[in-house]
């Protein structure tokens, strides 16, 4: 089974998530989420999958979240119009995601990966 892990390099985080994939010998490609940002259509996919609000997609503690004021716009905002948001700036989704087409996870907690990957 192999993964496809959305990050950023500067992001601690993510640098966490990677490095528990290496420990445990999972095949994973990672992208760049800023350089290639997915689509409108993958974050769809990818919220649809995960069983999560899409609220959860948003990089909150972001400083483009606050800059957009993406608070404020989310109240009222449709499932489109977020994945809209967060198709336009890689910046807005909080990472790491990592996906093999039918499970996906946000963010990295280290039981959520042994019990969705390992």
């Amino acid at each position: 089974m192999s993964i496809t892990i959305y990050w950023y390099p500067k992001c601690g985080t993510c640098r966490n998530a990677k490095k528990w994939l290496e420990a445990n010998n999972i095949d994973f490609e990672a992208v760049h989420i800023v350089e290639d940002t997915p689509s409108k259509e993958e974050i769809l996919k990818l919220i649809e999958k995960s069983g999560l609000e899409p609220k959860k997609f948003f990089n909150t503690s972001g400083k483009k979240y606050r800059e957009l004021n993406m608070k404020e716009k989310l109240k009222d905002a449709t499932v489109e119009e977020m994945a809209e948001y967060l198709a336009s700036d890689g910046m807005l989704i909080k990472r790491p995601i990592a996906t093999n087409g039918d499970k996906v996870t946000v963010g990295f907690k280290e039981d959520e990966y042994e019990a969705t990957w390992g």
